[in-house]
């Protein structure tokens, strides 16, 4: 959006701004007595979302409510990864939330994007391997290990695929390809 700041209303009063260095309280410069707090705006340099369907131009169909619109206009590049590459997606047409190509840099196809959390309409969580995400996380050593073996010894996406994604599930993408 560019703005620097946005208002933020409710927070007046709370212990939140004690630990926040990114709030104020400030006055309504319209009536010039109601205090309100106001963020600083975020401008984050990357935005990345994986999605059901794009299209080449980078039209997106998120087949779920989100503020992705937002997001993608506050961040300077905008990467969209995506179930499924269609001809075109228009926004009388998509599902849940619409981001236009104009806010989209670039599109990427990633069968099982989302894996091992879920994509909504596409596939659910994979419960085995989020817990054991959850029992690397417990400390540095085993999470370091984790990152090894599923990100950083994984060559490419087809093998990450291979390797981590269900058969019954990962079956589905050779049939849907045929």
């Amino acid at each position: 959006m560019g703005v620097p700041y946005v208002p933020v209303v409710g927070l007046v009063g709370s212990s939140l701004l004690k630990r926040r260095d990114d709030m104020k309280i400030c006055v309504d410069p319209f009536d010039g007595k109601t205090r309100s707090v106001v963020a600083k705006a975020l401008r984050p340099d990357v935005a990345l979302f994986h999605v059901q369907a794009a299209d080449p131009e980078g039209n997106v169909s998120a087949g779920y409510p989100s503020d992705n619109v937002l997001l993608a206009e506050a961040s300077r590049t905008v990467i969209v990864t995506a179930e499924r590459i269609v001809e075109r997606v228009r926004e009388r047409d998509a599902m849940g939330s619409f981001l236009p190509g104009i806010h989209v840099d670039v599109v990427v196809h990633a069968p099982f994007g989302a894996h091992p959390a879920g994509c909504p309409g596409e596939y659910g969580p994979d419960p085995v391997h989020m817990a054991g995400y959850v029992r690397s996380s417990r400390d540095d050593a085993s999470f370091a290990e984790y990152l090894k073996r599923v990100v950083f010894d994984v060559p490419n996406h087809e093998a990450y695929i291979e390797r981590f994604v269900p058969k019954a599930l990962a079956g589905r993408l050779q049939v849907a390809g045929d």
